[in-house]
């Protein structure tokens, strides 16, 4: 359907790439990888016809029609969601119209064998197969499940685009890309703006439609389950792999091996070569080797190896105090603007626990996480434990740096200790590898102060984490950093994220936010995934897993009432555990400062000082019997 032959591209003197050529077939899935910086969106904006190459040329087959999703694009105003969205079939009459005139031109002739007849039938067939996937008369329905699917609540359709946030409305242009259905999609960072319902839905979109995908994402689960295709710009040019991302990344380290093996024997060669010149180039009677060798170093062509992969550095958070057992408490919280937001939160976290917050986007984490922070105020009680240290990354983290510092200052202003001597390491793993490492703050893009941002938090002695959308600006290689150092790290995580590879083996439980309220699930992403009400192929909501056994009546009955009254137990143990840590550290406080004032020349002769001293001991001691006890208990309980 799509021939790329012998395609260049040069920026200035600099080229990106050059001789890329391959074809893109009508049922082809391809993953479009590189580092960033490679080429990828600008091949995919030549494909689309949006930008034109320095040489070579894209053939697109006359009946073939292409639908590209740029990552950034301007957004139109003025109509409603449903309204919008309906402006991708104004080409339907046109169609229509056009079947028409093909259908009175294959009426009148009769030239029945000639190869102009059979074409036109053809196109006929395509067009009218075209008209059926994309419903003919009975697109709106079509409409509204697409919408669904990409996370629009029924109530929404009517709203109008201006309320939308930026990638709100960036849902709906996927929308109408996918309702035009063309035979080839062309998609660069489709999920950035997608939470973990919306992405799987697209997943199976994308399978159960006859499209041909070319696709640029740093989502490793989406491109795995979407793609069977890779094509990786690097050394500016294109490697095809006709395998899943997965594989291609097990191929692409052997390629590299062999690289390196063949780099290292023609530098070998080449100190050979210049060993021998230099040596007998005075010589007489050496004249012609040395003329021979150095027209032999000429022919050399430089073999080009690919990047070093920085993934494989390994990055500590530094050391931090340690927190109480129970970092946070929360209990009965509720949060409402002109309507509920949450309702009646409960959720325990222990000291060392990462967690994720997952759900559909605007069913309030980030609202939870405000209140976590103390931003916004909320009914109900939420206790910070002893001693924590808390760190916080959003998006909008990246707007408090320095706009006058370079990202290397940046940087060497919070790193401590021996760590100050692989920052350059550190930055090439986050993108900020050679002279980017000098650019100034106020010149970054968004993306780039993000990933500066999350640089800096991690060189930050914290002890509990909040991370909102994390992932968002990271590339592979950057995500599996961040990645390693989160499940070393000694203290508490809290992770917002859609990212379902990233938070695969990280997380060890799950709170998933929906309909106003929060529910906890026990295990990783997968576990949650694997066992939730999932979304059907149309954007409806599939049933709900059968009972397990035990959660009927009878026996099976008891059990489970067995259960819910221990896990009310353990709840009310980790709640008095909690307080009795929390009194501890206050009287504790109160005992500091009496014995500053007691060491005083007047503190010192005040009976009255010594009578409170020794009330607020006794109380100590009273709170850490409580203390022990309900420990005691809670051993017993989870032993």
């Amino acid at each position: 359907m799509i021939t790329v032959d012998n395609l260049s591209v040069e920026f200035g003197a600099r080229p990106l790439f050059s001789g890329v050529s391959f074809v893109i077939g009508d049922s082809d899935r391809i993953a479009l990888t590189g580092k960033n910086g490679a080429g990828k969106s600008t091949l995919l904006k030549i494909i689309a016809g949006q930008q034109h190459p320095t040489s070579g040329t894209v053939a697109v087959s006359h009946d073939t029609s292409v639908g590209y999703l740029p990552q950034v694009m301007e957004l139109h105003n003025g109509r409603t969601v449903l309204e919008e969205t309906l402006a991708a079939f104004s080409h339907i009459e046109e169609m229509k119209q056009q079947l028409e005139r093909m259908s009175s031109e294959m009426a009148t002739r009769t030239d029945y064998e000639s190869d102009d007849y059979l074409a036109l039938c053809e196109q006929y067939a395509h067009t009218e197969e075209r008209l059926r996937m994309i419903g003919g008369a009975n697109f709106q329905a079509e409409v509204q499940r697409t919408l669904q699917g990409l996370g629009f609540e029924p109530n929404d359709l009517q709203r109008p685009t201006t309320e939308l946030s930026g990638g709100w409305r960036m849902r709906i242009e996927l929308a109408k890309l996918l309702l035009q259905a063309p035979d080839v999609l062309l998609l660069d960072e489709p999920t950035n703006h997608l939470d973990i319902e919306s992405i799987q839905w697209l997943e199976q979109y994308l399978a159960q439609h006859a499209m041909a995908v070319v696709l640029v994402s740093h989502d490793r689960a989406f491109i795995n389950n979407v793609t069977t295709r890779t094509l990786e710009i690097s050394c500016g040019r294109i490697w095809d792999y006709k395998v899943k991302y997965d594989e291609y990344v097990r191929l692409r380290a052997e390629r590299r091996e062999q690289q390196l093996r063949a780099y290292e024997n023609q530098q070998k060669e080449i100190a050979d070569l210049k060993e021998f010149i230099e040596r007998f180039r005075y010589k007489p009677t050496k004249a012609v080797q040395v003329q021979e060798r150095i027209k032999q170093l000429a022919r050399i062509i430089p073999i080009e190896v690919d990047e070093v992969d920085n993934s494989a550095l390994h990055l500590k958070f530094p050391p931090c105090q340690r927190s109480g057992d129970f970092p946070l408490i929360v209990e009965d919280l509720s949060k409402s603007y002109d309507h509920p937001i949450i309702q009646h939160v409960n959720l325990t976290i222990r000291r060392g626990e990462k967690v994720a917050f997952v759900g559909r986007n605007g069913e309030g984490k980030s609202t939870l996480v405000k209140c976590i922070l103390g931003e916004i105020p909320f009914e109900g009680s939420l206790r910070v434990g002893h001693n924590v240290q808390i760190g916080y990354f959003a998006q909008n983290q990246a707007q408090m740096l320095d706009p006058d510092l370079t990202v290397f200052d940046t940087i060497d202003r919070v790193a401590r200790g021996d760590i100050r001597t692989r920052l350059r390491d550190i930055l090439g793993a986050f993108m900020f590898g050679g002279e980017a490492s000098d650019k100034k703050v106020k010149v970054l893009s968004g993306g780039e102060r993000s990933r500066l941002a999350m640089i800096k938090l991690l060189l930050e002695p914290v002890n509990f984490l909040i991370l909102d959308e994390p992932t968002n600006h990271l590339d592979m290689n950057s995500k599996d950093v961040l990645k390693e150092a989160i499940a070393a790290f000694d203290g508490t995580v809290i992770v917002v994220s859609h990212d379902r590879e990233f938070l695969d083996g990280l997380v060890q439980r799950v709170y998933a936010f929906g309909g106003g309220l929060v529910r906890e699930h026990l295990g990783g992403i997968y576990d949650w995934l694997n066992n939730r009400p999932d979304l059907t192929n149309q954007g409806g909501e599939k049933p709900a897993p059968a009972p397990s056994p035990g959660r009927g009546v009878g026996s099976g009955g008891a059990a489970w009432a067995e259960q819910k009254a221990a896990a009310r137990q353990r709840k009310r143990l980790e709640r008095a555990v909690a307080e009795a840590e929390a009194e501890i550290a206050e009287i504790e406080s109160a005992i500091a400062i009496l014995e500053a004032q007691m060491s005083t020349p007047e503190g010192a002769v005040d009976t009255g000082l010594y009578e409170k001293h020794a009330r607020l001991k006794a109380r100590l001691d009273a709170a850490e019997a409580q203390w022990l006890e309900a420990s005691e208990a809670q051993c017993a309980m989870d032993n």
